[in-house]
């Protein structure tokens, strides 16, 4: 059970992740987690799939397997540069309005699991991840090659931006019942 909670956050991450922060996340201590990642690169390794699991001093991530290097270079180039499907435009559009947005905000607003899709985002140089220093959570924004891109000099500038970015709309977004709250005392 532990294995497969391992794997499964390796899959996700879009980031190395440290033994620490895998301990931290599963409940389980250091020797058990260590114990987990050694036998999954192993299972990995003997398998000879598509992927597997590298380890880079204290910090672990899966990866595409090296003989599959050319094919997944040539894939990748057709994303990065290929049309944005719609989740990624809506994803996009959500970022550049609200930056900075945590994931579960963004989650929130989506309704789905934004993962790939910030993944996909970051690696054509759209969006960017910040840590907070304080809170040590993670905030996406628009990258200023974008901003370039779209040949504005802030988000500001974008169409209906004030509207938009606005604290009270995100509120009726997320709080539906607000809003329906508000109708009813309107007509009372």
């Amino acid at each position: 059970m532990l294995k497969s909670k391992i794997e499964s956050l390796l899959f996700l991450s879009t980031k190395p992740l440290s033994i620490k922060k895998v301990v931290k996340l599963t409940g389980k201590d250091k020797k058990e987690v260590k114990e987990a990642i050694t036998e999954l690169i192993k299972e990995y390794g003997e398998r000879k799939g598509g992927l597997q699991i590298i380890k880079n001093g204290w910090k672990y991530q899966m990866t595409t397997a090296p003989q599959n290097a050319k094919l997944v270079k040539e894939f990748i180039k057709d994303e990065t540069t290929g049309e944005l499907t719609k989740p990624s435009l809506e994803t996009l559009s959500i970022i550049v309005y609200r930056a900075p947005i945590t994931k579960p905000e963004l989650e929130q607003i989506r309704g789905v699991n934004c993962s790939l899709i910030l993944r996909n985002l970051m690696i054509r140089g759209l969006a960017e991840q910040e840590q907070d220093k304080k809170t040590k959570e993670i905030y996406y924004r628009p990258t200023f090659e974008f901003l370039r891109f779209l040949g504005i000099s802030e988000v500001a500038e974008l169409p209906n931006y004030e509207k938009l970015n606005s604290d009270e709309n995100l509120e009726k977004l997320l709080n539906p019942k607000i809003e329906q709250g508000e109708e009813i005392e309107k007509s009372a």
